[in-house]
């Protein structure tokens, strides 16, 4: 075979064959369709070894990875779902090749092993995992709107049980090595420095006895293999399933029904069923909504938003111990793994930091994510005062202090004349205009605008704001920081809102203008869930504060203009100290976990609350604005592409995945098509539905976003 096959196959002295994955000039392991004609040479040369072999080892060349999964590039060049099918076919001869060996086969695992890697894994007898934090297993394929295709459904429920493998399948959640040696994907978990050694001891062991077989428990067993059992645990699993996905990803419902029809008909009628499905799936538009998302992510980690060398950020400070401020100490020291200086205008502030960083390390020592020795060498990492001790060695620092100009100027000043003159100072504010923050700066070309979302360690996104005057290497820096930090970074031009807040502000006007309408607080949150938002526009008020709002809505107004003017709302429900969560109420109550709408406030409003509207007309009033100012940022030069909108409006607001974010779902829609229902809701509800000049222009040449 050529020196540039990804299968390579040598025999050791002991006669143990030993198969090594290294795909060409790619950094990850992927299989891709072209290996289907390199396996079934590596398989002729084992069948003419065949008496003399006592087993096989799988293993990958790679320094930090096993095989990451399937090359979904494969999947957009099928043009139908018998092309689809056919694929998954092919992925499932080979594997089953792989599980009819005669003698045992052992994978021996250092990394993501996902996908059709852990499907690849699990039709070989035997999986040795290394302990590092980089190893992981999973079956991730729900995500892009697929199913496991090459045999995924039908070997795990068979290996671990029902219950465990359709918590894995449909959340498509990756497994630590412990845990899944605990679950039985994993026979063993060693060091990395003797994976090999101890893969080969599982060959010498099984050598002459019989191939291995699966192992669930009585439980599993008796609920998976009695008819009344399968049909509670699958009852419960669509129910569950229902409540999340409301209908939305038909995925979910293809796992269940295939996994289901694989159990009462038998493995062979299940690979079938596997294939035939996911060669459908391949061909819906939530899939490929889905797979855009992944390519564009896998775009975004090429992109450091200038041409500029990033600088290494070897340490870093952050102003403020509140909320925002804990959050991006915290992901800074977990995630980008560099020491951090808190600095706060009082001690209790940088402690209730400490003690936010130190709950959150103690959540993942108490889920043996971490160790106790980790957990103290994280907070080692951590520090804090009321000076600027430290920070003339400090190469970045993130101010979260309070939505005051003034204040953030001050901030500035302060942090040029103790820090080092190269030092970054990046200021995270949801709403005041980057350029007015460095105004009075002696170097202005290191300030920049790094806007994180809350709470910081669990939401995705942040905006990269630079102002005219920043350059391109502070730029560059921040970027590659923000993706050290385990963030998605855009780069958003400085104007009131950035992007995410400016395209969130209409749709959350629009919402409250159908509540003032009287449709009851629980109808219109259920109507934008069902739409598939992860949070109704209600909740997310009360989540964020109705003071947030309150305060934000005035400088988008004189910013923007009256398209920003929402009903007057704020005043009476801040006079009567609804402030929302933060405060125990808003328009719904909060005890403890419990949320319940809070009735009183339909009187406080004036309102008599009555359900007129349909659900989809609720939503779609209330996503219009909402898309109209998308295309207005586009247009404007707020975002730099279709691309980087969706994305931004997808992991910052949690605009349905499946839709693929704004840009795609107007696409989807036809531009020509949204104007006329633009205007339809412009005659009913008034003009601040009228298509932007963006869609019109469009619409006129029959244009789209993406080609």
């Amino acid at each position: 075979m050529s020196e540039q096959t990804a299968f390579k196959l040598s025999i050791d002295e002991q006669q143990i064959a030993w198969l090594s994955i290294d795909v060409p000039g790619e950094k990850m392991n992927t299989l891709q369709a072209a290996f289907a004609d390199e396996m079934e040479a590596i398989f002729a040369q084992l069948a003419e070894q065949k008496s003399a072999l006592k087993g096989l080892i799988v293993h990958s060349l790679k320094p930090d990875n096993f095989i990451a999964g399937a090359d979904v590039r494969m999947l957009d060049a099928c043009t139908s779902a018998k092309e689809a099918q056919a694929l998954a076919e092919k992925g499932q001869q080979m594997f089953q090749k792989l599980a009819d060996l005669p003698y045992p086969v052992v994978a021996a695992i250092h990394g993501p092993c996902l996908g059709g890697g852990l499907e690849l894994a699990l039709a070989c007898d035997f999986r040795v995992c290394t302990d590092s934090d980089n190893t992981r297993l999973g079956l991730p394929e729900v995500q892009l709107g697929l199913l496991p295709g090459s045999g995924g459904t039908q070997r795990l429920p068979r290996l671990i049980g029902l219950l465990p493998s359709l918590d894995m399948i449909l959340t498509g959640k990756q497994l630590r090595a412990k845990k899944a040696k605990k679950l039985g994907v994993a026979d063993a978990v060693v060091p990395q420095t003797v994976l090999l050694d101890v893969a080969k001891s599982f060959v010498e062991k099984n050598a002459h006895s019989n191939k291995a077989k699966p192992k669930a428990s009585t439980k599993e067993k008796l609920m998976a293999n009695t008819g009344l059992g399968r049909k509670v645990i699958f009852e419960q699993a669509a129910k569950k399933t229902r409540q999340k996905t409301r209908g939305n990803y038909p995925a979910a419902d293809a796992i269940l029904d295939v996994i289901r029809f694989g159990l009462e008909k038998g493995f062979e009628k299940g690979l079938q069923k596997e294939a035939e499905r996911f060669g459908e799936l391949v061909m819906t538009p939530e899939s490929k909504a889905l797979r855009s998302i992944f390519f564009a992510t896998t775009e975004m980690k090429k992109d450091n938003g200038s041409d500029a060398e990033p600088r290494t950020i070897a340490r870093a400070a952050v102003l403020g111990g509140g909320l925002m401020g804990a959050g991006i100490s915290h992901v800074s020291v977990a995630k980008a793994k560099v020491p951090v200086r808190i600095k706060d205008v009082s001690n209790d502030g940088v402690l209730n930091a400490l003690k936010y960083n130190f709950k959150l390390f103690e959540k993942q020592r108490k889920r043996r994510i971490i160790s106790k020795v980790q957990l103290q060498n994280k907070m080692m990492q951590l520090s804090g005062g009321t000076d600027f001790t430290t920070f003339n060695h400090t190469d970045m620092v993130i101010e979260a202090v309070f939505e005051d100009l003034a204040l953030k100027q001050q901030m500035v000043a302060d942090v040029e004349q103790n820090a080092k003159p190269e030092t970054i100072f990046a200021t995270n504010t949801s709403s005041l205009p980057i350029h007015q923050i460095a105004e009075k700066a002696q170097r202005p070309e290191n300030v920049v605008g790094l806007h994180y979302f809350s709470p910081v360690e669990k939401m995705p996104l942040v905006e990269v704001i630079p102002h005219q005057g920043t350059s391109d290497e502070t730029i560059s820096t921040v970027v590659e920081f923000a993706r050290k930090q385990g963030k998605t970074p855009i780069v958003v031009k400085d104007c009131a809102g950035f992007y995410v807040n400016r395209i969130l502000a209409p749709y959350m006007n629009e919402a409250a203008q159908v509540l003032m309408t009287g449709e009851p607080i629980e109808q219109l949150d259920t109507a934008l869930l069902n739409f598939g938002f992860p949070v109704g526009p209600i909740t997310l008020l009360d989540e964020v504060g109705v003071d947030i709002g309150a305060k934000i809505m005035p400088i988008l107004v004189a910013e923007l203009g009256e398209r920003f003017q929402g009903p007057d709302v704020f005043d009476k429900l801040l006079n009567d100290g609804r402030k929302g969560r933060k405060s125990g109420k808003g328009f719904y109550s909060y005890k403890g976990k419990k949320k319940d709408v809070d009735k009183s406030v339909y009187k406080l409003l004036g309102l008599k609350p009555e359900s007129k509207m349909a659900e989809k007309e609720i939503a779609m009033r209330c996503v219009l604005p909402m898309l109209n100012e998308a295309v207005r940022c586009l247009d404007e030069g707020i975002i730099r592409s279709p691309r980087d909108g969706d994305i931004g409006a997808i992991f910052g607001i949690g605009f349905p995945p499946f839709l693929g974010g704004p840009f795609r779902y107007m696409d989807q829609i036809g531009i020509k098509k949204l104007v006329e229902i633009m205007n339809e809701h412009a005659q009913k509800y008034g003009d601040r539905f009228a298509p932007c000049d963006g869609l019109l222009t469009r619409a006129g040449v029959d244009a789209r976003f993406y080609s």
